[in-house]
């Protein structure tokens, strides 16, 4: 890789990182490498192998395909700063789902850090700041939580059970995906105060059917001068 390759490469990572609200630490430990290999990378210091390029687009959910596109949007020009405490946590074990989910959101022009737990064990790990996600401890919780309901070791209707049965977790608005409009599902889940509903594949036209009714004054959108991908 010449060094604009690796410097847009890094660029692409560090971005993708902080839109899925990964510190290196997570990203290295996601990817079996080591924290200063990480940060060499986004410096775009590092000439990579593609078993290193496959490693790190694996940890960040995401196709290598999809990285390489992300560098050719950035074209080296785009900054990120730190994410803030205002984030959107993404509940989805499928690779395909989350993905078209975060395009969903940046079609949206949504900016906020969007953490996804792959099942509802690591859901509740990241709401109750339990587990490998006890330390460091969050000032702020997720502003909304998007839900699949057919999760791996915690089911996602438990997990919005939990949610809305504890006082610290109960104001966050939670959206329900659900891969067909059955009607127990539903109802279930509104007994237990989910805010919405979106059919699966998310997409822009689903996600923009469902904010109206949401409180959506804390997100965080890019300049008008941006177009979304």
């Amino acid at each position: 890789m010449t060094k604009t390759i690796s410097k847009l490469f890094g660029q692409a990572v560090r971005v993708r990182r902080h839109v899925l609200g990964f510190s290196q630490e997570e990203l290295a430990w996601r990817a079996g490498l080591n924290r200063t290999y990480v940060t060499d990378v986004e410096r775009g210091s590092r000439n990579l192998s593609l078993s290193t390029l496959e490693k790190l687009a694996e940890a960040l959910n995401t196709p290598l395909f999809v990285i390489l596109r992300d560098m050719e949007q950035l074209g080296g020009t785009v900054s990120v700063g730190e994410p803030t405490g205002k984030s959107i946590l993404l509940v989805e074990d499928n690779p395909r789902d989350v993905e078209m989910a975060l395009r969903a959101l940046r079609r949206a022009r949504l900016t906020n850090p969007i953490p996804v737990a792959r099942d509802g064990a690591e859901a509740l790990d990241y709401l109750f700041c339990t587990g490998r996600h006890a330390t460091p401890k969050r000032e702020d919780p997720p502003q909304l939580v998007l839900l699949d309901l057919k999760l791996p070791r915690v089911d996602g209707m438990e997990v919005l059970r939990r949610l809305k049965s504890d006082a610290r977790t109960r104001p966050i608005p939670v959206v329900v995906l659900t891969s067909s409009k059955e009607c127990s599902d539903i109802a279930e889940s509104s007994r237990l105060g989910a805010a919405g509903f979106i059919v699966k594949p998310l997409d822009f036209q689903r996600l923009s059917e469902v904010t109206p009714h949401l409180n959506f004054s804390w997100v965080l959108h890019q300049p008008s001068t941006l177009q979304a991908t």
